[in-house]
């Protein structure tokens, strides 16, 4: 078969595969617009959140302005530009388009995602998976490594789907710690997924191979949930790219579903989450109504005198973040692990106030490979405050010291829809942050 011919088959392949998605699901955001806005006041905050009042639902978040950054990106309905963009000229604010039009975004990674190793079988890490594809992974995971690895079912989604998680554990003498990540708590954010399973992926493959490898799997065992959310991300392949939450039902009819990190018991629906039904941060009719959260909260709850590590991956901004989400304030926690494990050197890499010796050991790690650079911090002041969120609730009630909530690339340039050429990439620096903050943690286990 020449190249040619190949290359022929190959480009139907991908035709083929983008017309039979349905066209409502690439026309949905055709010709929505996100913009950033340069919110460097409390008033220029406040006029945002008054526009928003006047535009509803139709105004959606996708990155809200903090104390180190002080763009909002914000994606709007068509109908709706002129109305922003004459609003934003009489308010004298300063904004710019980030992104032209989001439906062409999301055809575009739809397209590349297809032109990824459609020749052979083997799983391709730099492709994005459905949810059956990773569910065939974890068992081939399990069956390839059987001394290693088990599947095991934590909890089952609103909709009757099972949430697996896959144990990496190298056998040992005595009980080890262990160490839990997981992505896809927001539905949309489909980096997250694609991340941890290229770590795990790195975790195992390079044991008895890369010594760091095989010191952390011979100190630590790995829980990893590739997606904690089934429901909504099967929901971003068939029907709507950008949902975020669960799919369960809600007492307001056509509003689905609740914000999975906004769920948890930790200040419940207090700052930075809604008791809006039809709102993206929609906190749930109770702590733990969504019950893949408490399947998995009860796991952790019943386990937590051996994790001594919750990581939870999400995208997009490129921060690294501690508790706690619900205020400003800081754990105590967070001031006994201030800047002393830091080189001279490492230290001119990244200048923060109160640098978290975990946080800054995995940031100081992510920027070697690509100068990929990402702040860290408490998250109410790093990204915006949340209540009810996981790492809050691993950190005050499991007790789980080492608790991280990780915004993944990128800063905006493509948001939700970051290319597959990006997942590797993104894998391979996220996991020498994730062996940089083994070592610490078990530096100060001993």
């Amino acid at each position: 078969m020449s190249l040619r011919f190949l290359n022929i088959i190959l480009f139907l392949v991908v035709i083929d595969s983008i017309y039979s998605v349905d066209q409502d699901y690439l026309n949905k955001y055709k010709h929505h617009t996100v913009y950033q806005v340069f919110t460097e006041t409390d008033k220029d905050v406040e006029f945002l959140s008054v526009i928003e009042k006047k535009i509803g639902t139709n105004f959606d978040y996708w990155n809200e302005a903090n104390n180190m950054n002080k763009w909002t990106h914000l994606m709007l309905k068509s109908e709706f530009k002129t109305l922003f963009e004459d609003i934003m000229k009489s308010l004298n604010l300063n904004f710019s388009v980030l992104i032209e039009n989001v439906g062409n975004l999301i055809e575009n990674q739809l397209i590349l995602n297809s032109k990824t190793n459609m020749v052979s079988n083997d799983f391709d890490y730099g492709k994005y998976h459905t949810l059956d594809e990773i569910s065939k992974w974890m068992n081939d995971t399990q069956a390839a490594y059987p001394k290693f690895v088990s599947v095991f079912n934590v909890s089952r989604s609103y909709e009757g789907r099972t949430i697996n998680v896959l144990k990496i554990s190298v056998p040992s003498s005595s009980k080890k710690p262990a160490i839990w990540f997981d992505g896809g708590i927001h539905a949309r954010e489909w980096i997250s997924p694609a991340t941890v399973i290229y770590m795990a992926h790195m975790f195992l493959s390079n044991y008895s191979i890369d010594p760091d490898v095989t010191k952390i799997l011979d100190s630590f065992d790995l829980y990893v949930l590739p997606v904690f959310n089934p429901d909504g991300y099967e929901y971003t392949w068939n029907k709507d790219r950008l949902w975020r939450k669960t799919r369960s039902k809600t007492k307001i009819p056509g509003c689905y579903g609740a914000d999975p990190n906004r769920n948890w018991d930790a200040h419940f629906c207090e700052k930075g989450a809604s008791r809006d039904p039809c709102s993206d941060t929609f906190c749930g009719m109770s702590p733990f109504s969504e019950i893949e959260i408490k399947g998995v909260a009860d796991f952790i709850l019943k386990n937590n005198d051996s994790i001594v590590s919750y990581l939870n991956f999400h995208s997009y901004s490129q921060l690294w973040m501690t508790p706690w989400g619900y205020t400003t304030n800081k754990p105590k926690d967070f001031e006994i692990q201030v800047n002393r494990f830091l080189t001279l050197k490492e230290k001119k890499v990244i200048r923060l106030h109160h640098q978290d010796n975990g946080s800054a050991a995995a940031v100081n790690a992510l920027i070697k490979l690509y100068g990929t650079r990402y702040q860290h911090g408490n998250i109410a002041s790093t990204i915006y405050v949340a209540s009810g969120s996981s790492v809050d609730w691993t950190y005050d009630t499991a007790k789980i010291l080492y608790s991280y909530a990780v915004e993944l690339r990128d800063q905006g340039q493509y948001g939700f829809m970051l290319p597959p050429d990006q997942i590797i990439p993104s894998g391979l620096e996220t996991f020498e942050a994730m062996k940089a903050l083994s070592f610490y943690i078990l530096k100060q286990l001993k």
